[in-house]
């Protein structure tokens, strides 16, 4: 039977294991000199104040502290070693993560995504830079103390063990009963989570609309759902957490008494009483620290299962190939297109082939797939048949980062990021200045930035700031055509545009023309085809058509006249405009 191969958590944590096993060595010690409280009353009882020597009891006294500090240190070295393990797991997943995150959000076809991994790896790794894991690593010596107290007399040992036994009871019904609330809390969150996100990036249409009452209303079902199961799993942890409190107080005051019965009848010495007490809270400490951890284990053990469930859904690939830079030939063989999240192509048999330096106009009606088919050109979507090409390679097969560049991209809903303007245009890569100033200059949109109250460095956030949605646009479309790229796709790039913006756009396109970049656009607007040579029709997700601009449109004209000359005669006051065959899409 072939091995399931290893999630990248699991070998994370594999490599950590020398660590792990370091902390078992310090735990090891750590708990050996936690006797030393224990029998250095016993030694004060049995021997200084029998005998009354002083010196006896001032070495005494020098040796346990000695024992203690060294036990001080151990603890501080086990913790730090945790510390840096958890630093190992952060710094080694992270980015992987990261990355996972873009990827679900491609995948799901939305334009935001879950940060869901990240959150669970920071609290896994704050799990294990707490004092979850010390009741762990210290309850395997429970049976070493409850050895000791044996030798001390066998009814302290027994005492000990049966208080040891209604420790883990309430510990195993802690967890039973309180991990079914605390997962369904947990999921419970995640969702509201991510629609508060979604909504917060909506926030605009939501006021401007009176929505914010009802999505209010919304979020507080779900959050009051989140308060309940939380309140319910708390209230069950709080009752064992009270209950295995008042045990091992009530257990370590009957230890007391039992000692000091076996003392009486001079079965033991007044040292061992005292001694079998202190050892027995010792025992039962770390059952007891387990109980109230387990709250912060549960949700570090659901975050563990999501993580390596998701590590093992999208397993680490190699990068794409490295190629030479593409010069622009794209090309779709049969090619059907299936959304993320959907069942049926909304693309099916796309066949064509563009050469390089071609000015492609993309249109057709609304929903035609005209943008799904954009994104299966630059590689986001992957096709469910057929293949769609990039100078004869899958575009889904190039190394995403070495492809990039090539690529100047304006989607239909512009989104600036967190920065400068000058960090926005050049991708956030090195900051060239040349570079940055000749694609706005492309852009048409340098006079523009230059009024900015810090020009290049004015600083905007996602939703662009002090930009309008015509100036996000330009700049938007300065961020496509950064770095010569060979391939420039722009979709809807004048749906926000005035006559300015409008006549920067066409002499870009111009601009873009003459230097031999491959040039798709799809749009709605008559004005911008002027600048294209070609023409792609699409219609119900096949390409209806395909060829020089004025054959196509010549094709399309007669075939809207010969609808109209087969339609019924249109009533007085109809309206007789021919049916629009472009649209968003």
């Amino acid at each position: 039977m072939t091995e399931k191969p290893k999630t990248d958590l699991q070998k994370a944590l594999q490599q950590c294991r020398d660590s792990f096993f370091a902390v078992g060595v310090f735990s090891m010690f750590s708990n050996l000199l936690m006797l030393v409280p224990a029998f250095y009353m016993l030694q004060v009882y049995d021997r200084v104040v029998t005998s009354g020597s002083l010196p006896t009891l001032t070495m005494l006294t020098l040796i346990a502290m000695f024992l203690l500090g060294t036990m001080g240190a151990l603890e501080w070295v086990r913790s730090r070693i945790l510390v840096r393990v958890s630093a190992r797991l952060e710094a080694s997943l992270s980015p992987r993560l990261y990355d996972l995150c873009f990827k679900r959000a491609l995948m799901s076809g939305t334009e935001t995504g879950s940060t869901q991994p990240l959150q669970d790896l920071n609290g896994l790794r704050q799990f294990l830079s707490g004092n979850g894991p010390y009741a762990f690593f210290d309850a395997p010596w429970l049976p070493v103390y409850l050895l000791i107290m044996f030798l001390f007399h066998p009814l302290i040992g027994v005492l000990g063990v049966v208080a040891a036994m209604l420790l883990i009871t309430l510990a195993i019904a802690n967890e039973r009963l309180t991990s079914p609330p605390l997962s369904e809390a947990n999921r419970e969150h995640s969702t509201t989570s991510a629609a508060t996100t979604t909504n917060l990036r909506n926030a605009e249409v939501i006021a401007s609309m009176g929505m914010l009452e009802r999505l209010r209303s919304r979020w507080s079902e779900r959050n009051q759902s989140v308060v309940y199961y939380q309140g319910l799993a708390s209230d069950r942890a709080g009752i064992f957490t009270a209950a295995s409190k008042t045990l091992r107080l009530a257990v370590q005051s009957l230890a007391l008494g039992l000692g000091a019965y076996l003392a009486v009848q001079q079965e033991i010495s007044p040292g061992t009483m005292i001694a079998g007490a202190i050892l027995l809270g010792r025992a039962l400490a770390p059952v007891d620290q387990m109980i109230g951890a387990w709250k912060g284990f549960v949700s570090a053990r659901g975050q563990y299962q999501r993580l390596n469930e998701l590590l093992d859904k999208f397993p680490a690939t190699e990068s794409g190939l490295t190629l030479p830079a593409p010069e622009g030939a794209i090309s779709a063989e049969g090619a059907a297109i299936v959304p993320p999240g959907a069942r049926t192509p909304v693309v099916m048999g796309a066949t064509f082939a563009i050469a390089p330096g071609d000015a492609v106009g993309v249109i057709g009606p609304s929903a035609a797939g005209k943008s799904t088919l954009i994104r299966a050109i630059i590689g986001i979507w992957p096709t469910a048949a057929g293949a769609v090409r990039i100078d004869g390679a899958e575009s889904t097969s190039y190394n995403r980062e070495q492809l990039g560049p090539h690529i100047g991209y304006l989607p239909q809903d512009i989104e600036l990021f967190d920065g400068t303007v000058g960090e926005n245009i050049a991708r956030f890569g090195e900051l060239d200045a040349e570079r940055i100033v000749q694609a706005a200059r492309d852009a048409g949109v340098h006079e523009m930035i230059l009024q900015l109250p810090n020009g290049y460095d004015t600083v905007i956030g996602q939703s662009g700031g002090v930009l309008s949605g015509g100036q996000r646009q330009r700049i938007g479309l300065a961020r496509a055509l950064y770095g010569e790229p060979a391939i420039v796709i722009l979709d809807e790039p004048n749906s926000n545009l005035d006559d300015q913006g409008n006549a920067a756009l066409q002499q870009a396109l111009r601009k873009l023309k003459e230097r031999g970049c491959t040039l798709l656009i799809i749009s709605h607007r008559t004005a911008i085809l002027s600048e294209v040579d070609k023409l792609l029709l699409m219609r119900e997700g096949r390409v209806a058509d395909f060829g020089p601009r004025d054959t196509v449109l010549t094709r399309l004209k007669g075939q809207t006249e010969g609808l109209k000359l087969a339609s019924p005669a249109p009533r007085p006051g109809a309206n007789t405009a021919p049916p629009s065959t472009t649209g968003q899409g």
